[in-house]
């Protein structure tokens, strides 16, 4: 069958590039961090803009745990300062915060943070922001068929899609990634079974208005017909 539903519902969003940014201009990789989040805020409004509904920022997945301790430090105290430090921000556009992952494995302090913020914007009614923390796909799919196993239900790709950490969001209509790398990288590999992919060469501090614009012409361009004829 073809698609004639109405544009962009719900973007995936790799961010890559803050360390190339930073390297770039002598900076320590914390530096390009910090910017990313300044283009999360940019892109989040954008996105908003053209009526996108759900956006999912992969913000730190289960590999990350791989680099250095110095970094990974940096980057838990970011989400525990920025990401319920910025309520205001979310109270003036109408964003709801959610978050995906294996949560339990963060620490309590970093937990209590994401659990408030859910909290906080639980009734605001403009785009969904839903942060990837601690996230894999492979690690996804995994919890949710052990969810299934534990409660004796049979295993099928319905029950294993209702046990998902999103299973309440729309499917992901478009995956893309910045600084010109083309992989999934774990990320959302059940969800983009039949999602469009998008490749694109600015690092993620540079991002703003102008490639959400173009993300969005591309996805116009594109015809889904889900295994069917056009």
């Amino acid at each position: 069958m073809s698609d004639d539903r109405p544009g962009l519902k719900h973007l995936g969003i790799i961010m890559d590039g803050n360390g190339r940014w930073a390297k770039k201009r002598n900076l320590p990789r914390t530096a390009g961090h910090l910017e990313g989040l300044k283009a999360l805020k940019r892109v989040i409004i954008e996105a908003a803009n053209q009526q996108i509904k759900w956006v999912t920022f992969y913000a730190f997945s289960t590999e990350n745990w791989k680099r250095t301790e110095e970094e990974v430090s940096y980057l838990m105290r970011l989400f525990t300062s920025k990401l319920l430090g910025e309520l205001a921000f979310y109270r003036t556009h109408q964003i709801r915060i959610l978050a995906i992952g294996d949560l339990l494995g963060l620490s309590s302090e970093v937990q209590d943070v994401i659990t408030k913020t859910v909290e906080a914007t639980k009734d605001h009614e403009g785009i969904t922001a839903v942060i990837a923390i601690n996230y894999g796909g492979r690690d996804e799919i995994v919890r949710s068929v052990n969810r299934l196993i534990a409660s004796d239900n049979q295993i099928t790709v319905e029950s294993i899609a209702s046990n998902l950490d999103l299973s309440q969001a729309p499917p992901v209509d478009m995956i893309v990634r910045s600084a010109g790398e083309m992989r999934l990288s774990n990320f959302l590999l059940w969800e983009s079974a039949y999602a469009e992919f998008g490749f694109y060469e600015p690092l993620w501090p540079d991002w703003g208005a102008k490639e959400i614009q173009l993300i969005v012409g591309d996805y116009a361009k594109r015809v889904r017909t889900y295994g069917g004829l056009e």
